[in-house]
């Protein structure tokens, strides 16, 4: 069967019910696929995508990261429209991204290991550099998350730490690396100030409480639900959504680390994954994933 007869069959469901609620009175919850982005405003296609951004409730960034170029679109309900694109000679290969309250991008270009940021007009506003920060001086991100009072945190796997800089991009703080630790791929900061850690190679998380100068393991080892996880975000209320890579899912995490569930399954279907990267969640709580295998990106309704 082709993969455009894939597409159009529609024979795998799109939706996959999370397990039931555990102990600590966690909601049963539902991914809903409500529709999916291929093409920019010329109808040119999108080319393995790795990072998606939400502002607020109406704005989308996704780093198209084949084609090298940032595009931008609307969300209204159901309707994503295509809003335009950046194009940067500082940016060629953007990997993830994210947006600060005043609709600044910060871009991680993943084969400089910079993060570039543009203003809202997509003007290039200079690198984040890591000014005053503690030795040892290199600065190798491997992702980048904006708080809610736009302070920026960039994963540096080079001198194994976390760097926390302001919305100016001036040093703050650091938080270094826990022991025995395999990969950190991604970071997230909650409505809390806690930071959280994901462990690629040991599927696991690690979480550092706002002002805290340590991390401490959330969750034991959850490699029999996450293959090879790559990113992870959070939603209002503080519930951790983690993709699994290689594993083409979506594994919901509690507060205190508790499994609730995964959703999703491999696939080209609408609805399903292929190598998923970057997720996002808007102010109205829509969930958008960058379906890198695929060359789209997924819009999903989260129902409780």
């Amino acid at each position: 069967m082709t993969m455009a007869s894939l597409l159009a069959s529609g024979l795998v469901a799109a939706c996959i019910l999370l397990s039931p609620p555990d102990a600590l009175g966690a909601e049963r919850v539902r991914l809903r696929h409500v529709t999916s982005i291929y093409f920019d405003e010329k109808g040119a296609g999108i080319k393995n995508p790795e990072g998606v951004a939400c502002s607020g409730a109406t704005t989308l960034i996704v780093a198209d990261t084949g084609n090298g170029r940032l595009l931008r679109y609307t969300v209204d309900g159901r309707n994503v429209r295509p809003a335009g694109e950046i194009r940067a000679p500082q940016v060629s290969y953007p990997i993830r991204v994210q947006t600060n309250s005043a609709g600044d991008i910060f871009v991680l270009d993943g084969k400089q290991r910079r993060i570039a940021r543009f203003g809202p007009g997509g003007e290039f506003k200079g690198y984040v550099s890591p000014e005053g920060v503690p030795p040892p001086t290199g600065f190798v991100p491997r992702s980048v998350k904006i708080d809610r009072t736009d302070n920026i945190y960039g994963l540096d796997v080079f001198s194994a730490r976390v760097l926390v800089f302001g919305p100016e991009g001036k040093f703050q703080r650091q938080l270094e690396f826990p022991n025995d630790y395999g990969f950190f791929s991604d970071l997230v900061v909650d409505f809390k100030g806690s930071v959280f850690l994901l462990d690629s190679v040991k599927a696991r998380v690690f979480v550092a409480a706002k002002d805290a100068k340590t991390f401490t393991p959330l969750t034991p080892s959850l490699r029999e639900h996450l293959s090879f996880p790559t990113s992870v975000t959070t939603d209002s209320r503080g519930g951790l959504y983690v993709v699994d890579e290689n594993g083409a899912g979506i594994v919901l995490l509690g507060q205190d680390g508790s499994f609730l569930g995964r959703q999703l399954a491999m696939g080209w279907n609408e609805g399903l994954l292929y190598y998923p990267s970057q997720i996002c969640l808007n102010d109205t709580g829509d969930v958008f994933i960058a379906d890198r295998g695929n060359s789209r990106v997924q819009v999903f309704s989260v129902v409780r």
